[in-house]
């Protein structure tokens, strides 16, 4: 641009330029310095320049990152801007472009720690330029309600920029759930799905012992609000949080054990298991009970015959039969005092159960013969065409991954077993049990053909009674050392849990040698360990530690 057109275009915003600098100045010879000092930015700009398309825009952009120098440079306090004015700055259409403002950026940020509902008519007000009269029909509330909205977020800006937030070590040192869980029936959505994200797991640690609003949460874990009230709704609505007075907390178990804690705990399960597995393996051995003809179980690591069908060796009989009996005998032993429909939440996605997570700190010094739970799962069962599928996985097993959930496997297969005692299943069908390791097949589908069930099958209601009655007999043995090993334990645990779930854990103290993965994983141990168990061969893996049984 030539000088004469660049002079006269400054010329028409002297007027309009020095009462935006004395406007937001704090003297009247800072706002005159102000003018200047955007007067002859401007003027330089404009004469090395011919592609401004916008003159106006140009003009306004570079007095507010002039003034933006101004308030870095005067070292002024941010409290002392107004509010309305920095709103002012931010919504003028002139200063879209090449933001360079500290206090911009600031109030922008503290934007997002008002509530959801004054973010909304702060956001609607200043930023989208709207009558505050629209504002409160669209969002069916009272004109004075959003002019006190307003208000109140006005003086929580100002609060907000006063201030220094103070992140926690989740910011910078994020908590992973070492693993998650269920205990009873699950939903639609399964823990993967519900602990989505670092962010959502991170929430409920945050809460884990103290209960916190939205904007506390979001100061402990430096994320802004607007992405912390999406995920606790979330939470709150699956009954992982529960929220009193505007304040939420986390509402399953999040252990978080120590070295001395785990130590007690393999210890205990050592202890019992020691007396437990042994005596069971010792009396299904000599009483001759695998030889009953309701145990059933034609599992071969070679191809089966046409004509003849195999039986299973002893040991895989074992490795199913052992954590069953560790499992599910002695019930009445327990003497439960917490009910499951006490302590199970009902979630929307139809699911009926309790979850758990666990936080492993690092440099645990444990012993060198910890029992570790690696690739663990279980004891799981399923109830369908009046059988029950059992299951446990371990690092023992080789599962595919199932297709679909679980829950919708599992009835799967029950459902193929009942229909097979009546009739051929398909093509389909067949190969699908095979892949998964239930049954293997032989010959040809239209001619001779030959299916057999590579899975624990107990025939009959008799037969399980008799394995569980064995069980319960040794549990009834050794109840006094039992009780005496898990008190102290149960006491630390108790402890170690905010007060409002203590009736949670209490519940599953309950299973403590019972239907209980740690002590059922410490029963397989101690036999391998024994040498009495041996380790399933490759072929047997698929079928591992399940059985089919009548309800």
């Amino acid at each position: 641009m030539n000088k004469y057109n660049a002079e006269k275009t400054v010329t028409e915003y002297l007027k309009p330029i020095f009462g935006f600098a004395l406007k937001r100045c704090k003297s009247i010879q800072d706002a005159e310095d102000l003018s200047q000092e955007i007067m002859l930015r401007a003027f330089r700009a404009l004469l090395l320049r011919n592609d401004i398309a916008d003159t106006n825009k140009f003009i306004w952009t570079v007095a507010h990152n002039a003034l933006s120098n101004y308030y870095r440079d005067s070292a002024k306090s941010v409290v002392g801007v107004s509010i309305d004015e920095i709103a002012e700055l931010i919504a003028d259409p002139s200063c879209e472009p090449e933001f360079d403002s500290d206090v911009v950026c600031r109030l922008q940020s503290e934007i997002a720690y008002l509530s959801k509902l004054q973010r909304r008519i702060v956001i609607a007000y200043y930023f989208e330029n709207r009558k505050q009269a629209d504002i409160a029909k669209e969002l069916d509330i009272p004109l004075g309600t959003v002019k006190w909205h307003l208000f109140e977020a006005k003086k929580e800006l100002k609060r907000g920029m006063k201030i220094m937030r103070k992140s926690s070590e989740l910011k910078f040192n994020p908590i992973h759930f070492h693993s998650y869980g269920i205990s009873g029936s699950g939903g639609s959505k399964s823990p993967d799905e519900i602990f989505r994200s670092t962010l959502a797991q991170n929430i409920c640690y945050c809460v884990r012992d103290t209960a916190k609003t939205v904007n506390e949460i979001s100061e402990d874990l430096g994320v802004s609000p607007v992405y912390v009230e999406t995920e606790v709704d979330f939470l709150e609505e699956y009954g992982l949080l529960q929220v009193e007075k505007g304040k939420y907390i986390v509402n399953f178990i999040i252990s978080e054990p120590t070295s001395e804690l785990l130590t007690m705990q393999d210890s205990m399960y050592k202890s019992a298991a020691a007396l437990f597995a042994n005596d069971l393996y010792d009396e299904l051995i000599s009483s001759g009970i695998l030889d009953d003809p309701d145990i059933i179980c034609h599992q071969t690591d070679g191809a089966i015959s046409l004509t003849e069908t195999p039986s299973s060796d002893r040991n895989f009989l074992l490795w199913s039969l052992i954590p069953y009996i560790a499992a599910n005998s002695g019930e009445r032993l327990r003497g439960d005092k917490i009910s499951f429909e006490e302590v199970a939440a009902i979630r929307p996605d139809g699911g009926q159960n309790i979850f758990h997570a666990e936080v492993m700190p690092e440099n645990l010094v444990l012993p060198e013969d910890y029992v570790e739970m690696k690739n663990w799962c279980g004891p799981m069962w399923n109830e369908a065409y009046g059988h029950i599928l059992w299951q446990v996985d371990s690092r023992w097993s080789r599962r595919e991954k199932p297709d679909t959930r679980y829950s919708g496997d599992a009835k799967r297969v029950l459902s193929l077993y009942s229909r097979e005692k009546e009739e051929t299943l398909s093509k389909d069908e067949y190969a699908w049990l095979a892949e998964r390791g239930f049954v293997k097949t032989n010959g040809d589908y239209d001619g001779d053909f030959k299916s057999s069930w590579q899975i624990v099958i107990l025939a009959s209601n008799e037969i399980k009674e008799k394995l569980l009655c064995v069980g319960e007999k040794i549990k009834e043995k050794y109840k006094a050392k039992f009780d005496a090993l898990k008190a102290p334990y149960a006491e630390a645990v108790l402890k170690s849990v905010p007060t409002h779930l203590r009736k949670v854990i209490g519940f599953e103290l309950q299973y403590i040698f019972h239907s209980d993965g740690c002590f059922l994983l410490h029963c397989i141990t101690e036999l391998i360990n024994t040498g009495k168990l041996k380790e399933p061969t490759e072929g047997q893996k698929k079928a591992l530690t399940t059985l089919i049984l009548p309800k």
